[in-house]
C-alpha cells in the first residue's frame, strides 16, 4: 500500500497477488493479505473499494465471457463475504449520528455483497445500519420499514433483468411511505438504466461509494 495525492491506494503488486489467489480459492492467502493491509492502517472503505470491489468487478467480468465458471464465481464471492468480517472490529469508530438505514437486495436478487459493502459503508460514517441481505419479500420489507422508521432506504441491484421487480418495489414503498427518501445502486445499472427510474419519488441512483459518502457528508 502507499499514498498517491494525499489517498492510500493498495500496490497493483498486492491487487494481483490477491486476485489470483482468489480465483484459485486460496482464502488463507487472501486473508494474509487482507490481515497485512488492515495493519498497515489501510482506511477500510480503501480496502473495500481497492480490493474487495476490485476485483469482484473483475471476478464477474471473467464469469461474463466465459473465462472461469459460475462454480468460481461463487467461491470467489464467499470468500470475499468472509473476509469482509475481518474488517468489523474497525466499521464503528465514528460517533454514531442518530440516523437509520435499512439495505436490501431487491426482489429475486441473490448477489448481496454489493448492498453489505454499502451497509458496511454507512456503519462506518456513524449510521445504525439495517442489512437485510437477499431476495428480501416487499411486504416484510414494508413491515420492517414500519417497525424501523428509517431515515433512508438503500435497495441493492446486481443483475439487469431484475429491473421490473426493482421498480414494482420502489412504487410500494412510494406509496405505503410516501415521504422516505431511497437510494438505489449496483452492478446492474453500468448499462445506464437509472433513466428507467427518473420520475419516482424521493429516490436518488448512487453511481459509487465515494458518491455515497459524499451524499452523507450533505445530509
Amino acid at each position: 500500500m502507499f499514498s498517491k495525492k494525499g489517498e492510500q491506494v493498495i500496490d497493483t503488486g498486492v491487487y494481483s497477488q490477491y486476485l489470483t489467489a482468489l480465483l484459485k480459492g486460496e482464502r488463507q492467502a487472501c486473508a494474509r493479505i487482507v490481515q497485512s493491509l488492515i495493519d498497515s492502517d489501510i482506511e477500510i472503505k480503501v480496502l473495500y473499494r481497492e480490493l474487495f470491489e476490485k476485483t469482484l468487478y473483475e471476478v464477474g467480468h471473467l464469469w461474463e465471457t466465459n473465462k472461469i465458471s459460475v462454480a468460481r464465481e461463487h467461491l470467489a464471492t464467499a470468500i470475499t463475504e468472509r473476509l469482509m468480517s475481518m474488517a468489523y472490529p474497525y466499521l464503528f469508530r465514528k460517533k454514531p449520528i442518530s440516523k437509520k438505514v435499512i439495505i436490501s437486495c431487491a426482489v429475486n436478487e441473490y448477489h448481496q455483497i454489493g448492498g453489505k459493502m454499502v451497509a458496511d459503508i454507512f456503519e462506518m460514517n456513524g449510521w445504525d445500519s439495517y442489512f437485510l441481505g437477499a431476495s428480501t419479500p416487499t411486504e416484510q420489507l414494508l413491515s420492517f420499514i414500519e417497525e424501523i422508521q428509517p431515515d433512508l432506504l438503500g435497495l441493492s441491484l446486481s443483475i439487469y433483468f431484475n429491473f421490473p421487480a426493482l421498480k414494482r418495489e420502489i412504487e410500494a414503498v412510494n406509496q405505503t411511505f410516501p415521504d422516505l427518501q431511497m437510494i438505489i445502486g449496483g452492478q446492474a445499472f453500468q448499462w445506464g438504466e437509472e433513466l428507467s427510474f427518473k420520475g419516482l419519488k424521493n429516490l436518488r441512483y448512487i453511481r459509487s461509494p465515494e458518491e455515497l459518502e459524499r451524499e452523507m457528508g450533505g445530509q
